[in-house]
């Protein structure tokens, strides 16, 4: 077994997965007793095969894994001189004076390929998943940041001192329709209640003024419709800031609403001074 014959490669991986058979691990441990490049051989499998068990779950050899794994070097179209499969683990090879270097490569078996493989989609399964959690979760957490801030600019309205506080009346009727707004000027910060509303038809809407202090044209605040009880409100019309108010006023508009306002006027109300 020294007089210039090897253990084949496929055989020295097969014996260090050992999956050879009893009869063929007995033979191969005999020439290794005496056949130091067929040892220094299986030193390189066997550290290609403790890097791969380092990163996958090991597994028992399945049956028939050697016939399968010579079944597959027999089709990838090596010379039959080159496969395992017709090489008996005592046939001659190249003396140990002619043979050529074998060149190191990263040696992986299919099953831990499989493994590895096997792996990576369930890890891929598992970030698309964390994924979409996260993206929901965020979206939550938006939504819930949005309503914070809008209840505390609220509550910021109502409570600052030098908010202007308005009650709006019906004009030249005795208390019937009636209206609240709180404004904050330096914010452009409106908001409006309304009770006792009659109800309008179909094509028609009530429209909030704000009538400025400088004289300029009054300006928009929002549309509404009271609901059955007549009850109506307006919270935080889009408004400029620092615009300080004289008057605030309601008219019956077209369902679109009105760039001026249309007489008469169903409430309105001057406004006081800042904190008033």
């Amino acid at each position: 077994m020294t007089n210039g014959r090897h253990i084949s490669q496929e055989d020295l991986a097969l014996y260090a997965m050992q999956a050879l058979s009893t009869e063929e691990s007995a033979a191969v441990r005999l020439h290794l007793a005496e056949c130091a490049l067929c040892r220094a051989e299986l030193a390189e499998f066997s550290g290609d095969l403790a890097l791969v068990a380092l990163s996958v779950e090991q597994h028992p050899v399945p049956m028939g894994a050697r016939e399968r794994f010579m079944q597959r070097i027999s089709a990838s179209g090596m010379e039959p001189s080159q496969r395992g499969a017709v090489v008996p683990i005592h046939s001659p090879i190249q003396s140990t004076d002619e043979r050529p270097q074998r060149k190191r490569a990263v040696w992986v078996p299919w099953m831990a390929a499989a493994a590895l493989l096997v792996l990576a989609i369930s890890l891929g399964v598992e970030v698309q998943r964390l994924k979409v959690r996260l993206d929901h979760e965020s979206s939550l957490a938006a939504r819930l940041a949005e309503s914070s801030a809008r209840a505390q600019e609220v509550a910021e309205v109502l409570t600052a001192p030098t908010a202007q506080r308005v009650v709006l009346t019906a004009a030249m009727i005795p208390a019937q329709p009636a209206g609240r707004a709180v404004y904050l000027a330096d914010r452009g910060a409106l908001i409006f209640q309304a009770n006792n509303l009659s109800r309008l038809p179909e094509n028609k809407t009530y429209e909030l003024w704000l009538i400025p202090a400088n004289g300029s044209a009054p300006m928009p605040a929002g549309l509404f419709r009271p609901d059955a009880a007549g009850n109506a409100s307006v919270v935080l019309p889009p408004l400029p800031k620092g615009v300080q108010a004289k008057t605030f006023a309601v008219t019956i508009e077209k369902l679109s609403g009105s760039d001026t306002p249309t007489a008469p006027l169903v409430l309105s109300e001057a406004a006081p001074a800042a904190g008033e």
